[in-house]
């Protein structure tokens, strides 16, 4: 594997705007089932935030509300005090499990999203995928890309737009460890750098490794939002506690 520079000492990234994000009687329900069940809680601008929780706890289903792609069924987003509007979700970034990425080269996916903000700066581009260590796949089919590979570059694009903030959706899940480690790295570079983090994973491990805060969700319930410390020594509800000595809470 290339070498993955540490982008907080590496990629110069613009200075961004401090942001608060809160929930307020958070819920979202489909077909008449509640996923997400009156949610309230205050997230800080400067941790890396883990979001935890067994498998249909509710994880994904709110990354996608406080990124905007949902709209809940009742209860309010506040980011700096503010709803959601077009210039909060510009600020914004999102990657998924499985990489979405176009049918172009490597660089041609980096290009496109400068174009959308009106930027054509092909050193700028050059230094994101060095960074990334994906440079000397410049003009390589994105779809040729490793699972690991293919992941970075979804990363280094989301990136490449300066957002204030990068939600990511168990991004490792598939991967091995090497390539699971790299992208922790470009990560917490990015997060040293001024980006927020909000990052989804059912790795107790990486969580570890890398949450400052972690949110914990059980049956679509905030059960507990703590240090990760504490979250980790001392869980004080009965739902965490069987997560982290891996026993099931019905």
């Amino acid at each position: 594997m290339s070498e993955i520079r540490d982008i907080s000492n590496g990629l110069k990234i613009r200075k961004k705007n401090m942001l608060s994000l809160e929930t307020r009687d958070l819920i979202l329900e489909l077909n008449k089932i509640r996923y997400i069940n009156n949610i309230n809680m205050a997230i800080k601008s400067d941790n890396l935030t883990v979001v935890m929780g067994e498998n249909g706890a509710g994880k994904s289903l709110l990354l996608r509300l406080l990124h905007g792609m949902i709209i809940p069924t009742h209860g309010t987003i506040l980011w700096n005090g503010v709803q959601m509007n077009d210039s909060i979700r510009k600020q914004q970034a999102m990657v998924f499990q499985r990489p979405v990425l176009l049918r172009r080269s490597v660089a041609a996916n980096i290009d496109f999203v400068l174009r959308l903000k009106g930027l054509k700066d092909n050193d700028y581009r050059d230094e994101i995928l060095e960074n990334v260590g994906l440079l000397q796949f410049y003009n390589k089919p994105a779809r040729t890309l490793s699972v690991g590979e293919q992941q970075r570059l979804a990363l280094a694009r989301s990136l490449a737009t300066d957002p204030a903030i990068i939600f990511l959706d168990e991004p490792t899940a598939s991967l091995d460890l090497s390539s699971t480690l790299a992208i922790e790295k470009i990560v917490t570079g990015a997060h040293k750098n001024g980006t927020k983090i909000i990052f989804i994973t059912h790795n107790l491990g990486q969580a570890r490794r890398i949450a400052d805060d972690v949110v914990f969700l059980h049956k679509g319930q905030l059960v507990e939002h703590s240090p990760a410390i504490t979250f980790f020594d001392n869980p004080t509800s009965e739902a965490a506690k069987a997560y982290l000595e891996g026993r099931i809470l019905l």
